[in-house]
């Protein structure tokens, strides 16, 4: 029930994404699943059809062998499970969930990941490290901590007045004196009383006590076992209409949502492109208007730039997503695709290439871009390439480019 009731939720959830504007994401949502979806399956009897010969207890207007006229099944007296209104309406009411901001990404992450996170320890979760956290009162024997303990210990035995071993032996000398020469009969009692009081308060405060023993304290503390950076570039050239750049933003807009939810030491960085390149804030890449010419590998040479300067390889894991029509310089694409090939994929562990188009028609050809990629795509698994004409398609190619891969034995 719980398993089903689940992923009829998690359905819903996906639809109304398809349905809304990405924007609504960052919202708590409200989904509706049918009612039916919940139904336990059962074994019943059919009350509008067959002969049955019982008579209910409690009945007083009908005997056994009565011949009762069978109800038209058009007739009210339907199973009282359908939520239908005036008019006798059809189906049965809906459920209706609101789920949280966290709920609702959950649901619908649930079965994405960035390709190859596994193979760098780059997951949701984090590593922790033991760190001092000061002293306790109890812990393993291996962690006593030497010197807090013997200061306790003294701050205890003086407070309790414990006498010294200097004392105990100058009493007991002082003692063994006065014995020997027989004087100050008076003073020998006084003295053998102090030393009779010194050695009930040596036995009865030990030099150390079991609360006077303090451990170090360690705690774990959370420790990311690696780092992650996202590069999104975008092409804003004037053969990107806005109805395709809309498309390739609403790519970047879940890819941000997912990584923001998903990865918790994710870095993006986002680079848009016309015939140059640069590095602008979200804001600026999401809603700044520009256009001019295309020149592709100005971003590359700006992502690997940006790589070299902040992102070491060695201690980042590097992704790159690019959106763009596939208009480019024809001189210029033989040297994205060599760039690409010798700078950008040698150091990324995955570069997602989508490709919008103004229609399918459109889409049915082969761009500069694609046709420089698509061969070093089959040489480079690294690469992934796609192609989208309508908004609706975003999430599936979105599954197909992020879908957690799965391992046979």
């Amino acid at each position: 029930m719980l398993v089903r009731a689940r992923a009829a939720v998690a359905r819903a959830t996906r639809a109304a994404i398809d349905e809304g504007t990405l924007r609504e994401v960052g919202r708590d949502q409200a989904v509706t699943i049918p009612a039916d979806s919940l139904h336990e399956p059962s074994f019943h009897t059919i009350f509008s059809s067959g002969q049955r010969q019982v008579v209910l207890s409690g009945n007083r207007e009908f005997s056994a062998g009565d011949r009762l006229s069978r109800p038209s099944s058009r007739g009210g007296g339907g199973d009282g499970g359908s939520g239908s209104g005036k008019g006798g309406g059809d189906g049965e009411d809906g459920f209706r969930f609101v789920l949280t901001r966290d709920e609702f990404l959950d649901l619908f992450f649930e079965d994405l990941e960035l390709p190859d996170l596994v193979k760098n320890q780059i997951v949701a979760t984090e590593t922790t490290s033991p760190t001092r956290a000061g002293v306790s009162v109890d812990g393993s024997p291996s962690q006593i901590d030497m010197a807090r303990s013997l200061r306790q210990s003294m701050a205890r035995r003086i407070g309790l007045r414990r006498p010294t071993s200097p004392e105990v032996l100058l009493l007991q000398t002082e003692i063994a004196a006065l014995e020997e020469t027989g004087d100050a009969a008076q003073r020998l009692p006084i003295l053998q009383a102090e030393l009779a009081l010194a050695l009930r308060r040596l036995a009865r405060v030990p030099w150390i006590d079991p609360m006077d023993l303090r451990y170090r304290r360690y705690t774990q503390t959370p420790k990311p076992s690696a780092r992650a950076v996202m590069f999104c570039l975008m092409d804003v050239s004037g053969s990107m209409s806005e109805a395709m750049k809309d498309i390739a933003k609403r790519f970047f807009l879940l890819l941000h949502v997912f990584l923001e939810r998903r990865y918790k030491r994710v870095e993006l960085v986002f680079i848009r492109h016309t015939e140059t390149a640069e590095e602008v804030d979200e804001q600026t890449f999401f809603t700044d208007p520009r256009t001019g010419g295309t020149v592709v590998s100005t971003a590359l040479v700006e992502l690997n730039r940006i790589q070299r300067a902040r992102y070491p390889k060695d201690s980042w894991n590097i992704y790159a997503a690019q959106a763009s029509d596939g208009d480019n310089s024809g001189s210029d694409t033989q040297k994205a695709v060599a760039m690409l090939e010798n700078d950008i994929l040698p150091v990324v562990q995955h570069f997602a290439y989508i490709e919008v188009a103004a229609s399918l028609a459109q889409i049915r050809g082969e761009s500069d871009l694609w046709r420089g990629y698509d061969p070093l795509a089959h040489r480079q698994p690294r690469l992934a390439m796609r192609r989208v004409s309508e908004a609706r398609e975003i999430f599936p190619v979105f599954r197909e480019l992020f879908g957690r891969a799965t391992t046979t034995a």
